[in-house]
């Protein structure tokens, strides 16, 4: 049953819907898109890493798959997103929303350290 999906707001105010799957959801080769490893927290969804790429491989094979088992993350949301310039916008607008991603809570590294 898919429970539907949830809305994250970026630092910008803008509102992207993503779609709710456990930590294995099989996404088709070839599908870039935007996606946040996440668990709830006080029954509201916590980013652990925010992300765009091939949604295949970026679930399957993710670089920080342990830093994100480790912060307890639970769920992806994603969405497809084929333009790599707006997958990266909304990546940066999201992080800027949801500092938690970043490293020592989350597993987003911040650029230059």
């Amino acid at each position: 049953m898919n429970p539907g999906p949830c809305i994250w707001v970026g630092a910008s105010g803008v509102q992207y819907t993503y779609y709710i799957s456990g930590l294995l959801p099989n996404f088709d080769p070839n599908q870039n898109g935007n996606y946040i490893y996440c668990k709830k927290v006080n029954n509201l969804w916590s980013p652990i890493y925010i992300g765009q790429g091939d949604l295949r491989d970026r679930t399957e094979n993710h670089p920080e798959v342990e830093c994100v088992a480790c912060k307890g993350a639970t769920h992806v949301h994603a969405h497809r997103n084929e333009r790599e310039a707006d997958r990266k916008r909304e990546e940066a607008d999201l992080l800027a929303n949801y500092p938690q991603a970043y490293a020592p809570t989350g597993c987003n590294e911040k650029a230059g350290g």
